[in-house]
């Protein structure tokens, strides 16, 4: 006798070396993706971007059951170590990488519409996003906001995509190793949720 199941999501995830990120991955693994959904790991690839792809994945971020063997040594790949962990941690979801290459100087809103034109071309029901919050963010709700005489400044991406997105988006920080997620969607605001 077959068990029943929920029909597969595309849940997708936006990938970058970033605590930010490593701590979104550990909300999706824990909280989200169920034994038959895709989970897509896109990066926007920014060639300007001078940022270390191994600081993220410190032996720290994840519980070590979660990280396989990998050489934590030279140059590694963060989205295939992302995946190997994924493996590891749900091995009967499906995972699918993505690349986008971007401008240099690419603006938030442009990196945000980027995003959300890839998720509706490949169907996604599920963006989650790690976020940097801000006490200014914070207190702001994220909000556009005022600033100076250049006028209104654009929000950061994750902002725009929980604003904009037509399927659920969730803004993701995590609060220190056992302190649980405070997690941002369209309808929740500051949502705590402990680990």
């Amino acid at each position: 006798m077959e068990s029943e199941t929920s029909p597969a999501r595309k849940v997708m995830l936006v990938a970058d070396p970033s605590r930010e990120s490593a701590g979104a991955l550990q909300y999706a693994l824990s909280h989200v993706v169920l034994e038959n959904d895709e989970l897509i790991l896109l990066h926007v690839e920014n060639p300007g971007s001078w940022r270390n792809t191994f600081s993220f994945l410190r032996r720290s971020s994840f519980p070590s059951n979660y990280i396989p063997n990998l050489e934590f040594g030279g140059d590694i790949d963060f989205l295939e170590a992302m995946k190997q962990i994924c493996e590891v941690a749900q091995p009967k979801i499906r995972i699918r990488i993505e690349k986008m290459q971007t401008e240099a100087r690419i603006r938030d809103k442009d990196k945000g519409t980027a995003i959300l034109a890839k998720s509706k071309m490949l169907g996604v029901d599920f963006i989650i996003i790690g976020q940097r919050r801000s006490l200014s963010t914070a207190l702001l709700g994220g909000r556009l906001k005022r600033s100076g005489s250049s006028g209104l400044k654009a929000i950061d991406t994750a902002e725009y995509l929980i604003e904009n997105s037509t399927c659920t988006c969730v803004g993701v920080q995590k609060k220190g190793q056992n302190g649980g997620y405070l997690l941002n969607t369209k309808t929740q605001r500051n949502f705590w949720l402990l680990a």
